[in-house]
C-alpha cells in the first residue's frame, strides 16, 4: 500500500534534520536501517497485537513488511542499556530546580543561597541528598562545575550561576536530549492524530516567515526569558506532586508528564 502523500512529506521533513545529525556522527544508512528494523519489530510486538491472542512472528512480519527471518533476528538483539545519561541529566536538573525553589536553600530575598558544601541542613550536600537521592554530592558538584552552572569559593561555599542545567559542550548528553525531547514531541503529535480534540495534548507553535534578521536577536532573548519563567512555574507545581521529592504523595499509578519548549530560526528559501 502506497504511503499517503501528506504522511510521506512529513516523514521526509522529520528525517531530514535527523539524517543530518546521523551523517555528522558517522552513522551510515546500513546502521540506521538495522536500528529501524529493531524498532519496527519491537513496536509491532508490543503495541499491535490482537487482544486475547499472543503476537506471532508471522503477524509482525506482515505488519512491518520485514521477512520472518529479519523479525527473528531483531527479536534476539540485546535491548538498550539503562539510561545512565538520562538519569544523570535528571538528577542535575532536579538539584538546580530545588535550589531555586526550596526555602531551606534560599537567601532571605528568595534568591538561591551560597551554600556550604557540608552540613545536615542548608548545605549543598543536604540539597543533593533531598533532590538527587544517594548520588555523592561531590559527583553532582563536579558535573555542575563542568557545565559552569556553579562556582565554589576558596572557603568552600557553592554558588548557583545558572537558572537551569544546560550541558553546553557535552555531545553525548545532547544526543540523549535529542532522543528524549524529540520522542516526546512526536508522541504528542501521534496522540493528537488518533484522538478526539477533547482529548488532545497541548501542541502549540508561534512562527512568522517574513522577518528581518534584526528582529531575531531581540525575539530570541524574549522567548528565552518568558519560556524559562513559565518552565520554572510549572516545575514548582510538578515538584509538589512528584513522589521522589515528596514520598507522602498518594494517588494511583506512575506517570511521566511535562511541557517542552524549543526555539527555532532558519533562512527562508524563496525559490
Amino acid at each position: 500500500m502506497a504511503t499517503p502523500s501528506p504522511l510521506r512529506n512529513a516523514i521526509v521533513r522529520v528525517l531530514t534534520p535527523l539524517v543530518r545529525i546521523l551523517l555528522r556522527n558517522g552513522v551510515s544508512y546500513g546502521t540506521f536501517a538495522e536500528i529501524a528494523k529493531e524498532v519496527f519489530t519491537r513496536v509491532a510486538l508490543q503495541e499491535f497485537d490482537i487482544q486475547g491472542r499472543k503476537q506471532s512472528i508471522s503477524r509482525v512480519a506482515v505488519i512491518t513488511g520485514l521477512t520472518r527471518k529479519a523479525v527473528k533476528e531483531a527479536i534476539v538483539q540485546p535491548r538498550e542499556q539503562s539510561d545512565v545519561l538520562g538519569e544523570s541529566y535528571n538528577r542535575a536538573a532536579r538539584v538546580i530546580a530545588g535550589w531555586r525553589r526550596d526555602p531551606e536553600f534560599q537567601a532571605p530575598d528568595g534568591r538561591p543561597e551560597r551554600l556550604p558544601f557540608n552540613g545536615p541542613t542548608g548545605s549543598f550536600s543536604a540539597l543533593v541528598k533531598r533532590y538527587s537521592g544517594d548520588v555523592p554530592a561531590r559527583a553532582i558538584l563536579d558535573e555542575l562545575k563542568r557545565v559552569k552552572a556553579v562556582a565554589q569559593s576558596e572557603e568552600g561555599r557553592v554558588e548557583l550561576l545558572a537558572r537551569a542545567y544546560l550541558p553546553a559542550n557535552d555531545a553525548q548528553m545532547k544526543l540523549h536530549i535529542l532522543g528524549s525531547d524529540v520522542s516526546h514531541l512526536i508522541a504528542t503529535i501521534g496522540h493528537n492524530l488518533h484522538n478526539e480534540p477533547s482529548q488532545a495534548h497541548l501542541q502549540r507553535k508561534v512562527a512568522y516567515d517574513n522577518l528581518p534578521q534584526e528582529a531575531l536577536a531581540p525575539f530570541r532573548r524574549m522567548a528565552t526569558e518568558k519560556a524559562q519563567a513559565l518552565l520554572e512555574t510549572l516545575d514548582q507545581h510538578l515538584s509538589r506532586q512528584d513522589r521522589d521529592n515528596r514520598p507522602e504523595v498518594g494517588g494511583t499509578g506512575r506517570y511521566k508528564a511535562g511541557v517542552g519548549i524549543y526555539y527555532f530560526e532558519e533562512p527562508v528559501n524563496d525559490e
